[in-house]
């Protein structure tokens, strides 16, 4: 066999081939960047994020201060980095709970079938009918504006989207020859669904939860810039937007600097989900 003809696998490709693309370095260099900022932010910078200086106020970006400052002083690109551990917690916690909630009843459903299944699906296509703002909306309402109540607003928000995938994937895997081969063999039930079922019908849904916490972060910003997130002075992203808004006719930076940074993270966190939902072969449903 000649080398023109020799066949190329993952393994014979050049090692250049195999590299991350630009866009996806760039994601990962984002992204960590903001788990380092929500880990130990006392690396990325030493001020305080609560520190009032009412000789600064307003100040419009410069290099002592790249952000500029709020009416209070307060450097924007400090609270922009100890911010970023209660956004990505609230992405993070919100996506967990809604996959949570999602599995469980995506799961019942599709293995269930009969009336639970149909009981489930119509449950889940009414709330899928509801905008995914205000079941948050609702939640907030009745639990009252904080951080633990915002993770579960946008959770519970989040939710039916994912259950109809999980579902759907369960249903698509537990009908797949393999499934109907080890039947054919007789091996029991729950063993089959450990072996087979639950890791097929996972792996795909990966890629999809991680491009949900992107997600989750522009929602949990929205209902903060709505004033229903977490209350003042903390320094998260959507509070900062909400008490920016004020000033946006004369103090630009406060709404377009942490509005880009919430847009740059979300991209990131999207691109990241994209590349690993191509690595693993699932597709959004």
């Amino acid at each position: 066999m000649s080398v023109l003809s020799w066949p190329l696998t993952a393994r014979s490709l050049p090692w250049r081939d195999r590299l991350p693309s630009l866009g996806t370095a760039l994601s990962l260099l984002v992204v960590g960047l903001v788990l380092v900022a929500a880990i130990a932010p006392g690396l990325l910078t030493d001020r305080s994020p609560t520190a009032i200086d009412l000789h600064s106020t307003l100040l419009a970006p410069s290099w002592q201060h790249p952000f500029g400052t709020d009416d209070a002083g307060r450097d924007l690109l400090t609270r922009v980095i100890h911010g970023s551990r209660q956004s990505l917690a609230i992405g993070l916690g919100a996506t967990a709970l809604a996959f949570l909630i999602a599995a469980v009843l995506g799961f019942t459903a599709a293995l269930s079938g009969g009336v639970v299944d149909a009981v489930i699906t119509r449950v889940i296509e009414v709330a899928f009918a509801f905008p995914a703002l205000l079941l948050g909306l609702l939640v907030i309402t009745i639990r009252g504006p904080s951080l633990a109540t915002e993770i579960v607003a946008v959770g519970i928000g989040s939710a039916p989207g994912y259950a109809r995938m999980v579902r759907g994937q369960v249903l698509a895997v537990r009908q797949a020859g393999f499934m109907e081969a080890a039947s054919a063999l007789g091996h029991r039930r729950f063993p089959i669904w450990r072996r087979h079922l639950f890791p097929n019908a996972m792996r795909p849904l990966v890629a999809v939860v991680t491009l949900g916490i992107g997600q989750s972060i522009v929602w949990a910003s929205g209902l903060s810039f709505l004033g229903l997130g977490v209350p003042p002075p903390s320094p998260e992203w959507g509070a900062l937007l909400d008490a920016g808004r004020l000033h946006i006719t004369t103090s630009w930076w406060l709404e377009i600097l942490p509005g880009l940074v919430i847009v740059l993270v979300a991209l990131s966190v999207t691109a990241l989900g994209r590349t690993l939902q191509n690595r693993l072969g699932g597709a959004s449903r």
